[in-house]
């Protein structure tokens, strides 16, 4: 204690020594933040010399205020779009839009990645099988972060010239041991604020690549099974970082696969007809169709009947993982629809964009997951949703929260016209109402498969 006293009375006195201890200090801790340095550049700060990032940022996001009265039906008023959501990699965290292009598989972007885990054989041998992951395997998907960088022509680089590639940006949870930690920790919360933590993050292009870009960076075509499809897609596994497959809890190998637009899944079941369409319905790794649409008072009163306990009092529409979400119509309207129109404020003279409502989107235990936390819940929703929303017969002991739909073009005789477009405020207008009764499988093949039932969640 004597010498404590010491020493704080001679730093008091003498400002040398102060001066000398803070010296010593920095000659200590320079080398530390020269190896580590505590905001070490991220790739996002290059990407944004020559592209700019799609989408809402999250504190302006369009479901601030989804749980506010606001949102009830109004006399006399239309309900409109409140939200629109893409999810590049299938179960990650997905990109909320403000304006969105419509294409046959959907929004453009949506689900046309997917994480997959390596399955080998029963017997041992060397025979397996990939398999797409979702949430309802690994909860902390919910916690893989996406970003859509895209080209900006009003951007330039002098060393880069003019740059025509798209990127996704993926970051997941992350820190490395010891003193390692410590330093990812400060320059997390110094560059993303005090709530951040760090993060590991890689780089995949969004476009498929040529042929000559997947023999320079050995991507290769591999079967891969999503439900009772079983598509070739691309195998991008040698751009994933071994850490993800950690953090996730993965077993065995993880690769990420990109739908090949050459072989895209054909939607029948409960989807309209080709000759009706024009088009065949087709998905990329989208459970069963090209777009889901959700209705905020459907949730809202869903939510009254949930069991709520200290882990689950309100019920985030994220948690259904919808590209369309309405606001101002009745609770559970949709349930009826056989098809339906988005069109440009009354006055305004935007393009409207039509949809084919295929059928009811039977529900699984993922919307359980918390998309802000990735921990999943006990019971609920799942058990409020199949005791409530026990709605279609096509689906006995089911629950079932929302709607497919499979865009309907007016001009699909040539696939480049095959295209429209969904804003925020865009009215909704039911254009045909009727029954549903949901397919587990095409009922062509309904006689040849009799009871192969497959479970679809979007």
């Amino acid at each position: 204690m004597d010498f404590d006293r010491g020493t704080l009375t001679l730093l008091a006195s003498s400002p040398g020594a102060i001066f000398a201890l803070a010296v010593t200090l920095v000659v200590f801790a320079l080398p530390i933040f020269i190896i580590f340095p505590p905001i070490p550049v991220e790739r996002s700060d290059a990407l944004r010399q020559t592209h700019s990032k799609l989408g809402i940022r999250p504190h302006k996001t369009n479901l601030r205020t989804q749980y506010s009265a606001a949102h009830t039906p109004k006399s006399g008023q239309p309900a409109t779009i409140q939200s629109l959501f893409i999810y590049p990699i299938k179960s990650c965290r997905g990109v909320e839009l403000s304006r969105a292009t419509v294409i046959p598989t959907g929004l453009e972007h949506d689900r046309i990645f997917a994480l997959a885990q390596w399955k080998p054989a029963a017997t041992g041998d060397a025979d397996g099988a990939w398999e797409v992951l979702t949430l309802r395997q690994m909860p902390l998907m919910a916690n893989v972060k996406v970003d859509v960088w895209l080209p900006d022509a009003t951007k330039k680089s002098r060393q880069l010239g003019p740059i025509k590639e798209s990127f996704l940006l993926v970051r997941f949870p992350w820190h490395d041991g010891g003193l390692k930690r410590l330093v990812q920790l400060l320059a997390a919360k110094l560059s993303r604020g005090l709530r951040a933590v760090p993060e590991k993050e890689f780089l995949l292009p969004l476009d498929f690549p040529s042929a000559e870009d997947m023999a320079s960076l050995g991507y290769e075509h591999a079967a891969v099974k999503i439900w009772k499809d079983t598509p070739y897609a691309l195998n991008m596994e040698r751009e994933l970082p071994v850490e993800l497959a950690r953090y996730l809890g993965v077993k065995h190998r993880l690769a990420i696969f990109r739908m090949d637009p050459t072989k895209q899944r054909e939607v029948f079941r409960c989807a309209p007809p080709k000759d009706e369409l024009g088009y065949q319905p087709i998905i990329d790794f989208h459970d069963a169709y090209p777009l889901h649409l959700l209705n905020l008072n459907s949730i809202r009163d869903l939510e009254s009947k949930i069991q709520k306990d200290e882990s689950i009092q309100r019920l985030d529409a994220r948690r259904f993982r919808g590209n369309i979400i309405i606001s101002g119509a009745e609770a559970y309207d949709e349930d009826d629809w056989k098809s339906v129109r988005f069109k440009g404020r009354q006055g305004n003279n935007s393009p409207s964009s039509d949809f084919d409502v295929s059928c009811r989107t039977v529900r699984c235990k993922l919307p359980n997951v918390d998309p802000a936390t990735g921990i999943r819940h006990k019971a609920e929703p799942d058990r409020a949703i199949r005791k409530y929303r026990e709605v279609d017969d096509g689906a006995p002991k089911m629950g079932c929260l929302g709607m497919q739909l499979c865009p309907v073009f007016p001009n699909s005789g040539a696939s480049e016209e095959r295209q429209s477009v969904l804003e925020v405020g865009m009215e909704v207008e039911p254009l045909q109402r009727g029954s549903h009764f949901y397919h587990w499988i095409d009922p062509i093949e309904q006689e040849q498969a009799k009871g192969n039932k497959h479970k679809i969640a979007p």
